[in-house]
């Protein structure tokens, strides 16, 4: 029968599409790479979907970010994620968290209960703990490394941890990772070295944040702001899903 995901039920088929429908799949981070990972999620047809982070739209964020635009400003950015979900496909399940995963916070996840998690977070200590958790478990996942500062979408690509070079926050993952005894870990990263922000206070959100009220965790507390746009965590977000989906219908 015809449906939304006829087109692509062409390509994977009737079990592959089953497969999506009955999986499970957590994304940690709904920014600039996880709302695009969420995003193709739901149109290559994944029944369920956690969706975790506490952070809410911000005008800054509408250069790069789906959910994003001048109505959803000031919105938790879950609540805006599961709106446009359920508008894709009604018949999808939402889970929204709107928690900041931290080591402190990690105990609320029961990660046997999903079929694959998506690390989309910026901060070491929670991708570690992330990772840790996922294994423990024996849960698929993939992280995102770093695509602030950076210009050439076509410069990502999918590999293992260890075999990453140049990127900053990959090598710091490559050492503590070490560390921890993880052998192993699928990323998606590239080899661009990462720019220098411009030094402009006059539209530096660590001198004139706009965080919308009760925003708990604002650019004035960050060490640097990076810069960002549209057409790079897009790409990063997107490669994500196609391994999330390629792996999921194995």
């Amino acid at each position: 029968m015809l449906n939304q995901f006829s087109r692509t039920e062409l390509l994977i088929g009737k079990e592959g599409m089953e497969k999506l429908k009955n999986s499970r799949v957590a994304v940690f981070g709904i920014g600039g790479v996880g709302g695009y990972t969420v995003e193709a999620l739901v149109r290559s047809g994944v029944g369920t979907l956690d969706l975790i982070d506490d952070d809410k739209v911000c005008l800054t964020n509408i250069n790069r970010q789906i959910y994003a635009t001048r109505k959803t400003v000031g919105k938790y950015k879950v609540d805006v994620a599961r709106d446009r979900i359920l508008e894709i496909n009604p018949d999808a399940v939402v889970n929204i968290h709107k928690t900041f995963y931290v080591p402190e916070t990690a105990d609320s996840f029961d990660f046997s209960q999903y079929d694959y998690v998506v690390d989309a977070i910026d901060t070491v200590t929670g991708k570690l703990m992330l990772v840790e958790q996922a294994k423990a478990s024996g849960t698929p996942i993939i992280s995102s490394m770093g695509a602030g500062n950076k210009m050439d979408p076509t410069g990502f690509m999918v590999t293992d941890i260890y075999k990453t070079s140049v990127c900053p926050l990959a090598k710091v993952m490559r050492r503590e990772l070490k560390k921890r005894g993880i052998k192993k870990l699928k990323v998606v990263y590239s080899q661009e070295k990462p720019m220098t922000p411009i030094d402009d206070m006059a539209i530096s959100c660590k001198s004139h944040c706009i965080c919308p009220p009760g925003t708990k965790r604002k650019c004035t507390q960050r060490r640097q702001v990076p810069g960002s746009n549209a057409f790079v965590p897009s790409v990063v977000g997107l490669i994500i899903a196609g391994e999330v989906v390629k792996d999921l219908i194995k």
